[in-house]
């Protein structure tokens, strides 16, 4: 399903969610408002009431006339509000409810009415009493009907707060539980994609192209994006290569000074020695010509190993991972580098801790990690600059550090935190600003770290964290998948 689809039915659920428990709460507030204004009412009615029974009692202890007007007055009032307030009333306590309390009333007030023609001639005294007690019967009866009526009505109005509560904490358990459910349903696979594709970019921005699996994409928006991830991947990755062989072109070319320097000293000699040789061939003796050749096979040989090195370092190369001497390593970059050192005139200390344990490397892709850090800190320097080399055995961590450390310019704070960033470059136009973020990105595929500490004025340290190589016998170490 669609992610589009799934919110659209999530919000669909909440909204009918949301109606049902409006539905209910206006339903059982509008008949508990009801309730409570017929209690008002009903309080009322029963303090009239009240005013009635005890005028009546005046009236028969003491024939007290105004009391017998008092009650009429009040059989009106009460008959005026039960009028008035009918709606309300049959809302609350329903219309037979309503009727019963009417025809009371009724009845109470036309016993009052024939008590009032009790001392007309012709009423015997008998009938006097019968009608006292009619009276009383009736007014008793409205009373007990009244207050009943009260008390089940206040009954009923603690039952609607106590089923509203009760509703209430229903419907909330039920929008709870269709908010987890939902959320599992429809939300859960979706937070675990987005999950994939934050993993697979934080895996790109630090140089390591692992696609995400075929079968784990869903088909929705969401597989889309990974899909176009995985194509990225693949492009960063072609792109990635070329950027490391061009880099290494840029660098064959910083190169080519130093080479056409040095070769122009065996050559030289080469020149020379022929010079000599046919000039003198008449003269000489078979032994000195010998010599004279191995000398030329001497500088032809340096000439081979020069221009063999170049080709190494220029070449392409499978990644290969193996088991190496980081100083060795080291050794054989700074022989490769070594004509652009003495072209710039830096002055080089080397300090490689003897008897350090091997690394599970590529030499190549380390080794032009070392080329552009070593590029990079003659860039940095005059002449008469000093570049130091260290490398330290870290035990506590199993680590081997390299330190590359120059007496330049410095960078500044304010670029430190960027100096690993794609493009980012302290060189103005004069650099690509991928040299670093390459070499960070290759250090990162060899579990390895890679920072930086600097002082302007003062010079920069690359330092670079390899881990030692344990074997399957020893342990796990690094016996796992690298890759490029």
């Amino acid at each position: 399903m669609k992610l589009v689809y799934k919110i659209i039915l999530a919000n669909t659920l909440g909204i009918i969610i949301i109606i049902l428990i409006s539905v209910f709460s206006y339903h059982e507030f509008n008949m508990l408002k009801a309730k409570l204004s017929f209690v008002e009412i009903a309080d009322t009615l029963n303090a009239s009431f009240l005013k009635m029974r005890l005028a009546e009692k005046n009236y028969f202890l003491y024939k007290d006339v105004s009391s017998l007007q008092l009650i009429k007055a009040e059989i009106r009032r009460s008959k005026d509000m039960t009028g008035g307030m009918k709606r309300k009333i049959i809302v609350a306590v329903g219309h037979e409810n309503f009727t019963g309390l009417v025809r009371r009333l009724d009845h109470y007030a036309e016993e009052i009415d024939k008590i009032g023609t009790s001392d007309k001639i012709g009423i015997s005294g008998q009938d006097i009493k019968n009608r006292q007690l009619s009276v009383r019967e009736a007014g008793r009866d409205l009373k007990l009907f009244s207050g009943s009526m009260v008390r089940l009505e206040r009954k009923k109005v603690n039952g609607i707060i106590s089923a509203s509560l009760d509703g209430l904490l229903y419907f909330f358990s039920l929008a709870i539980l269709v908010a987890i459910m939902g959320t599992y349903l429809f939300f859960s696979n979706m937070f675990r994609n987005l999950s994939r594709i934050e993993r697979a970019t934080n895996s790109i921005s630090k140089g390591n192209f692992n696609k995400i699996a075929e079968w784990k994409m869903p088909n929705n928006e969401l597989g889309s994006v990974m899909r176009a991830i995985n194509s990225m991947c693949d492009e960063l990755q072609t792109r990635h290569e070329k950027l490391i062989q061009s880099r290494k072109l840029a660098s064959i070319g910083i190169l080519t000074a130093g080479v056409a320097h040095e070769l122009g000293n065996p050559l030289n000699n080469i020149s020379m020695v022929a010079q000599t040789f046919l000039e003198l061939y008449d003269d000489l003796p078979d032994e000195e010509r010998l010599e004279y050749m191995e000398t030329v096979l001497q500088e032809c040989g340096r000439i081979k190993d020069i221009v063999k090195n170049l080709l190494d370092f220029s070449k392409p190369k499978d990644t290969e991972f193996r088991v190496l001497d980081i100083n060795a390593i080291i050794k054989k970059t700074l022989k490769l580098v070594r004509n652009m050192i003495n072209v710039a005139g830096i002055k080089t200390e080397l300090d490689l801790q003897e008897k350090l344990p091997e690394v599970f490397i590529d030499e190549d892709k380390i080794q032009g990690v070392l080329v552009n850090l070593i590029n990079n800190a003659i860039q940095a320097m005059s002449a008469k600059g000093t570049l130091f080399i260290r490398t330290i055995r870290q035990e506590k961590e199993d680590k081997v550090i390299i330190e590359i450390e120059d007496t330049g310019k410095g960078i500044p704070p304010e670029f430190l935190s960027n100096i690993f960033d794609p493009f980012f470059s302290t060189k103005g136009t004069e650099g690509t600003g991928l040299g670093l973020s390459i070499s960070y990105g290759i250090i990162k595929r060899h579990n390895g770290k890679i920072r930086v500490k600097s002082k302007v004025g003062v010079g920069t340290t690359f330092i670079i964290e390899l881990p030692v190589y344990i074997s399957k016998e020893e342990g796990d170490g690094c016996e796992e998948d690298h890759g490029d």
